[in-house]
């Protein structure tokens, strides 16, 4: 059992090399579509200010037409990674550039970006390229048959954090009792044909919900075994078709289903190499760059890292849900529909003069949208209002007034799963 556990044994590098490519190609596909659907100009040009997250404030956007720079980048970086050419530096520049995009303003923060993060991540510290790749092709890189069984597991592993915590994440009262949100987002769909008389019944919601919950806690355990893998994989790829047709979360389950194909076994994986031909040149043995021991440490660290960051918000007093103290980088997939308006008022500290703030004249609809119902991006947006409006002019009732010191005020509605 202790050999079979030996994360440092040798195994083929097939299934490393095949999500090297699935995985470049995903965020190639993923970036183009962002860029053809305009999303750059409406997110990342048009802001008039951006809520860095705590501790990367100092992560500033490029001037105008320059932010597509980052995403030229990733794509760039994308088919140099799927071509497996010049690898080293590749990797890293997929990881940089896009975590540098995601880094600016976090009223864009979905779970799947956290997710391709961490993978592009990891991708640096494998030998991916070691096989099938333009590096071997042009004898930069000497190929390899084998690689550390580490450098799979912790794909794996990183895929089953995402699966398992979302489905800890259900544990509560209004997914499994009340099967909110669903109840809300399948209404959404109940004029659609065929299926949207199905669809508005209550008990559909209900099933969905409890199967999620069951779907993220186990699914990782069947795909584990080679006798429930398949079947399991089928389940895997139904379930994620149908929250892409039901629900609006982009590339994000087109994403799972073609990761998740590392869980099978490197036969499986050499088999679709072996469908191209590739003419394997001297093989050689992977001279790992850190020792054993090393290797180990840093591996556990990162480990511990992801177990312990989605129970962070245990560290902080009130509702997870409505303070969202701890709820980013959680795996807290789909969990809530939070709706909020919120109405901000600027006033002269010695006049008590003020004046209402029209929000879409400093945000994007997403900005607002997404700071009205998040206390930090609240904040956060109060304390660039101030500092706008310091030593600026009021204008009531067409008289100027100048303001030395302003207060912000607002008055802010929230609901929660209805």
């Amino acid at each position: 059992m202790i050999k079979k556990l030996n994360f440092f044994k040798e195994t083929s590098i097939a299934p490393l090399v095949i999500f090297r490519i699935i995985f470049g190609a995903m965020m190639l596909l993923g970036t183009i579509r962002f860029i053809a659907k305009g999303w750059v100009n409406d997110l990342y040009i048009q802001p008039q200010t951006y809520f860095g997250y705590l501790g990367f404030e100092w992560v500033k956007p490029l001037p105008d037409f320059w932010m597509y720079v980052p995403f030229i980048l990733v794509i760039i970086s994308s088919v140099s990674v799927i071509l497996g050419f010049l690898y080293r530096f590749s990797a890293p520049l997929l990881f940089l550039s896009f975590s540098y995009i995601e880094l600016l303003d976090k009223s864009n923060y979905l779970n799947h970006y956290y997710f391709l993060s961490l993978m592009t991540f990891l991708l640096i510290f494998v030998p991916a390229n070691r096989s099938f790749s333009l590096d071997v092709y042009f004898k930069r890189k000497t190929e390899l048959k084998a690689v550390p069984q580490w450098t799979i597991g912790i794909f794996k592993f990183q895929l089953a954090i995402v699966y398992v915590f979302a489905g800890i994440a259900k544990l509560e009262t209004d997914w499994l009792l009340n099967a909110q949100p669903l109840k809300i987002w399948l209404q959404a769909h109940r004029e659609m044909p065929i299926f949207g008389s199905l669809l508005k019944e209550e008990w559909i919601a209900y099933l969905f919900s409890w199967f999620g919950c069951i779907y993220d806690l186990f699914i990782v355990f069947f795909l584990l075994f080679r006798k429930t893998r398949s079947i399991a994989y089928l389940f895997v790829v139904v379930f994620h078709f149908v929250t892409w047709f039901l629900l609006p979360i982009g590339i994000f389950p087109w994403v799972m289903i073609v990761s998740t194909l590392i869980f099978f076994s490197p036969e499986f994986h050499e088999k679709i190499l072996s469908k191209f031909n590739w003419k394997k040149s001297n093989v050689d043995t992977l001279k790992p760059i850190l020792s054993t021991k090393t290797a180990a440490i840093l591996i556990s660290a990162y480990v511990i890292f992801q177990l312990l960051i989605p129970f962070r918000y245990a560290l902080y007093p009130g509702n997870l849900f409505w303070n969202e103290e701890g709820f980013r980088f959680s795996w807290r997939v789909m969990l809530m529909h939070k709706e909020g308006t919120a109405t901000f008022y600027v006033r002269d500290s010695k006049t008590n003069r003020e004046i209402q703030i029209r929000n879409d004249e400093f945000l994007t609809k997403t900005q607002e949208d997404q700071m009205s119902t998040q206390p930090d991006m609240i904040l956060q947006y109060s304390k660039f209002l101030k500092e706008k409006f310091t030593d600026s002019i009021l204008v009531i009732n067409n008289q100027s007034y100048k303001i030395h010191d302003p207060s912000i005020h607002a008055s802010i509605f929230v609901s929660i799963n209805g």
